[in-house]
């Protein structure tokens, strides 16, 4: 059943493909990477919903290249931190493009357990250069002893939830870079509302109305206000 979901989506995920890579190069070692995870990411989407299935025809486009092309604003970061990396975007692709950079690690962090069998599969048959934790977020900045250059998340909570995650590895001189979608706008207002941020903003590559939300800096702004319940 597998082979054939997947060869019914061969034609036009090779076309997808060679659009996103076009968009965002990698070596033939990388390449050969991400056609294994995504492979396995066909096989494991049948039982488990790994992504949205009206993407997968542009999977490529919609999340490899998405995820890719948040190396190039931090080309020389080695360890990172991908919160809810769920079905591996962006920290598998991450860890297959850095699988070649000596001493790089992606941590996977992700609290539902059938999706943490997949993160650790996808890292397995690719030998990308990662981490899997089985954990909540609010568990996790202990766990991770070494520091931390950037961390990420992808289609996990609202921004200013995110900035709240984020802000104990940014405080220890980590970038943030967040993906979002056309509502980032109104995202960052309520984001205000309870951090002192100075928010750069990235159009997405991959065209749409995605955006990247890169963050060096982030200050509570009341932190009476500031609840920890959502560092789940």
């Amino acid at each position: 059943m597998a082979k054939a979901a997947a060869h019914t989506l061969s034609s036009p995920l090779l076309s997808d493909k060679a659009t996103g890579l076009a968009l965002t190069p990698v070596s033939s070692e990388t390449e050969a990477r991400l056609d294994r995870y995504v492979a396995l990411l066909l096989e494991w989407q049948i039982k488990t919903n790994l992504v949205a299935p009206s993407t997968l025809p542009n999977l490529w486009t919609r999340h490899v290249s998405d995820s890719l092309q948040l190396l190039s604003l931090v080309p020389s970061a080695k360890t990172w931190v991908d919160l809810g990396s769920g079905g591996g975007f962006p920290g598998v692709v991450l860890a297959c493009a850095l699988a070649e950079t000596p001493g790089a690690n992606v941590h996977l962090v992700e609290r539902n357990a059938k999706k943490a069998a997949f993160l650790r599969e996808a890292v397995r048959v690719t030998s990308a250069s990662a981490t899997v934790h089985l954990a909540g977020i609010g568990d996790i900045v202990d766990r991770i002893g070494s520091r931390v250059d950037c961390v990420t998340a992808r289609a996990l909570a609202p921004l200013h939830q995110l900035v709240g995650f984020a802000e104990p590895f940014v405080s220890s001189g980590a970038k943030a870079l967040f993906l979002k979608g056309q509502d980032v706008e109104a995202e960052l207002t309520e984001a205000t509302k309870y951090w002192n941020i100075q928010p750069r903003l990235h159009s997405s590559r991959t065209g749409g109305h995605g955006w990247i939300v890169e963050l060096d800096r982030i200050e509570r702004r009341n932190p009476s206000a500031i609840t920890h319940g959502d560092r789940a």
